[in-house]
């Protein structure tokens, strides 16, 4: 266990992207419906992605397992390419698109815009190791490659070529310029939104909404019928997080993170955006592991429906762990979604609306995924800002979905770039940072 905790970052990251894919894969043979994985797989690349797609409801739950095993494998091979760059962002993109592996990326539409991204680099003349994280990043819009290659712009279901060369296009439209946009984004929201590439993603999402059906007045494609969201299993889900995240702890513990170590990682005042880094390799995995268990104790204590949606947005969430979040500085965002759901309820009631956003429902579960990522919000200015940014970010996440037409997977990430626009300027003309106000403090005791 010493060995992993001096081992270079760079190698114990491929090291755990290696074994978070063969978890995935030995998930795929375990499965009661493993006999019908390939065929399984064959409906989720042929039938459309567009949120929210249950992929445990369109080709089973051993063909979902085996669909995310296979999108990690890539993932983790192009992190294998020699001078591949893997820092904190590599955790975020590489589980963010394992997560959007149960309900919107599969082993099919990754590739053009993965090609778009080749091509920038061809271009640039620059090195396409530096830009794994941008390849995977780029797949942030993958359901609309999808809808391109098999129903655009009529309702047929099924590859043709002019829709196959559209979405060719398109995804190397997407790769083509997200690098610039990538570079560009946290300028904007000033590193308040861990989910950085969500910006220049839901921007190409909205203008391409717009120019391939709202302008042209084609429709969009209905969503996926209610009841496919049912198709579940609590079992499955918990079991399957229970050992993975579990074995995260054990080892870390193993590797010398003991719960001393750990609690002051959450205790750390200073904002930290490398936990590996800043706090090692067993640091890491330890708070990879409890933050997992975590996420999973509370979408299972507001009573979550455990589908190929939240199952895979528990991954989309722990994508942060490295990056900063941490559960002690996420409660605050967790408590603000929960008052704001009680706070609407109740106003509901009085103006007699129809209240949809209970802390349970899956819209509300999925925002507060990606509402983990203004958590450097309470990190700088303390954990009542943590629970306004999380308010505004349960108001706001429903409905920036009809900017994009429900295909840009980040749409949480979108929401919580622009609560950064709405609140970041207005905290730093009126409020105060932690260590403003404790400085502060201490001059009046003075």
């Amino acid at each position: 266990m010493k060995k992993l905790q001096a081992m270079p970052q760079k190698t114990f990251m491929k090291l755990f992207f290696g074994f978070i894919t063969v978890c995935f894969l030995i998930g795929a043979i375990c499965v009661k419906d493993r006999a019908d994985m390939f065929s399984g797989l064959w409906r989720i690349i042929s039938g459309p992605s567009k949120i929210s797609t249950n992929y445990f409801a369109v080709g089973g739950f051993a063909a979902t397992f085996l669909n995310m095993a296979l999108v990690a494998g890539i993932a983790t091979a192009l992190y294998c390419l020699p001078g591949a760059v893997i820092n904190p962002g590599s955790t975020l993109a590489f589980l963010l698109t394992l997560g959007f592996g149960s309900w919107g990326i599969n082993i099919l539409n990754i590739w053009p815009s993965f090609l778009g991204v080749v091509l920038y680099c061809f271009v640039k003349k620059e090195d396409i190791s530096a830009h794994v994280n941008t390849l995977l990043f780029s797949t942030g819009i993958a359901p609309l490659i999808t809808e391109l290659m098999i129903r655009y712009p009529g309702e047929q279901l099924g590859f043709t070529i002019p829709g196959v060369l559209l979405a060719l296009v398109v995804g190397l439209g997407i790769g083509f310029l997200l690098p610039a946009g990538l570079a560009h984004s946290p300028k904007v929201h000033k590193g308040f939104d861990l989910y950085s590439a969500a910006l220049p993603i839901g921007m190409m999402a909205f203008f391409l909404q717009a120019m391939l059906y709202k302008t042209q007045g084609v429709a969009l494609p209905a969503a996926p019928a209610a009841e496919t969201l049912q198709v579940a299993s609590r079992a499955i889900c918990a079991i399957f997080c229970g050992l993975v995240f579990g074995t995260m702890v054990v080892v870390a513990y193993f590797m010398g993170c003991k719960p001393k170590d750990y609690w002051q990682i959450l205790r750390d005042p200073a904002q930290v955006t490398d936990i590996q880094g800043t706090y090692g390799n067993a640091g890491f995995l330890m708070n990879a592991g409890v933050y997992g268990l975590c996420i999973l104790a509370y979408y299972s204590l507001v009573g979550a429906t455990f589908n190929g949606i939240t199952f895979g947005i528990i991954f989309c969430m722990l994508a942060c762990c490295n990056s900063g979040s941490h559960p002690g500085n996420v409660w605050p965002i967790m408590v603000g979604y929960v008052i704001s759901s009680l706070a609407f309820w109740g106003i509901s009631m009085l103006t007699g609306g129809d209240f949809a956003g209970m802390v349970n429902a899956q819209a509300i579960v999925v925002g507060l995924c990606y509402a983990n990522g203004l958590s450097p919000i309470a990190d700088k200015y303390g954990w009542g800002f943590g629970i306004l940014a999380g308010s505004m970010h349960y108001i706001l996440v429903t409905s920036v979905p009809t900017l994009h037409g429900g295909y840009c997977l980040y749409n949480g990430g979108f929401t919580a770039a622009l609560i950064c626009l709405i609140l970041v300027p207005e905290l730093e003309r009126f409020g105060r940072t932690k260590e403003e106000r404790k400085l502060r403090k201490a001059s009046k005791n003075a």
